[in-house]
């Protein structure tokens, strides 16, 4: 099954990489480093654009390391990862935690994203939803992810509503669905699917959803597996130091990470124009540096705000496919020690 990250990326883009392998180290050299592998959650956008840049500025050369993208196919990162498959894979906060909660030995290591990107979106022309509350009784068009529900129906209700609509399973139509009149709301990446709406003389007007008290989340993570900690402990601190330098480097020159991004993916940007603005908006959004303006760093109170409300809802299943009966350990779903410094 897709992760939600897969099923809300990149709606415009429709072509595949036609290789598996970045080696572009950027540094002149022949020689090659060691192979460590991360697996996309879908075809390339601006969630990976700091490890292109890592890729292309030399830093993984930097470390003794060359990288290997694995193209995103029918196999979700994180059962990649968990196999063996991968040593890293994008992936996001419930994908994460079902995941490990169903028993794979997944583990979260980097936050690109250091708040969540996800909100509720209507035509900009809808001047009947003025609010979460007046979708009541609508008609969304969903991606099939059992969190979507509990989490839409929390908002509406906080907003005064029911919490009461239709939730239709569309996948990547869902965007056309809204934008045709088919479907009254879908969630869209207001850094990449509400860009792209503008773009397209679309607009959408949206509603964050934790202006209604929900509890944020991570959605864009790099996640690998404990054996493969245990195993590789100074590669993966190599690799990360690299890749929160690509990240920074995004977060201090989003134009040039862009066109970095879309020189690695020639034919995977039909506009050039969406990565770049894309980009820019997750700089002026501030979702690429946290607080203390640090990179990748993952915190408590996000794994135990949203993991309290993936386990409260009964959205938790062990690998028999049965619900949780005890609320998992936060700390055991996420890591900050392979990064180059330690978290405060």
């Amino acid at each position: 099954m897709r992760t939600r990250t897969a099923r809300l990326a990149a709606l415009a883009i429709t072509a595949l990489l036609s290789v598996a392998a970045c080696g572009s180290s950027g540094d002149g050299k022949d020689e090659k480093g060691a192979e460590v592998s991360v697996a996309l959650a879908w075809t390339p956008n601006t969630d990976h654009t700091g490890v292109y840049v890592a890729d292309k500025l030399g830093y993984f050369a930097e470390q003794g390391l060359e990288l290997k993208i694995i193209p995103y196919a029918s196999t979700a990162p994180e059962t990649l990862v968990a196999q063996g498959t991968a040593d890293f894979g994008f992936s996001y906060q419930a994908g994460v935690a079902y995941a490990q909660a169903g028993g794979n030995d997944v583990v979260s290591v980097f936050a690109p994203n250091q708040k969540g990107t996800y909100v509720i979106g209507v035509r900009a022309d809808r001047d009947d939803i003025k609010s979460p509350k007046d979708l009541d009784g609508r008609t969304y068009a969903g991606f099939g992810t059992p969190d979507e529900g509990p989490e839409l129906e929390y908002v509406i209700k906080q907003d005064g509503g029911k919490g009461t609509f239709k939730n239709v399973t569309l996948d990547t139509a869902a965007y056309e669905a809204v934008y045709n009149g088919k479907a009254d709301f879908t969630i869209s990446v207001v850094t990449w699917e509400v860009v792209q709406a503008k773009l397209v003389g679309k607009p959408l007007k949206t509603f964050e959803l934790t202006d209604y008290g929900f509890p944020d989340q991570y959605s864009n993570l790099l996640a690998t597996s404990q054996k493969y900690l245990k195993g590789n402990g100074d590669e993966a601190r190599k690799f990360l130091s690299a890749v929160q330098k690509g990240y920074a480097y995004a977060a201090d020159h989003p134009k040039e990470a862009a066109e970095i991004l879309i020189d690695a993916n020639k034919s995977v940007f039909p506009d050039p124009e969406l990565v770049i603005q894309s980009q820019q908006a997750l700089v002026d959004g501030g979702y690429l540096r946290d607080d203390k303006g640090r990179v990748g760093y993952q915190s408590a109170d996000h794994w135990s705000a949203y993991g309290d409300f993936l386990y409260g809802n009964g959205l938790l299943v062990d690998g028999d496919g049965k619900k949780l009966n005890a609320k998992p350990d936060w700390s055991a779903y996420y890591t900050n020690d392979y990064l180059p410094e330690a978290a405060e």
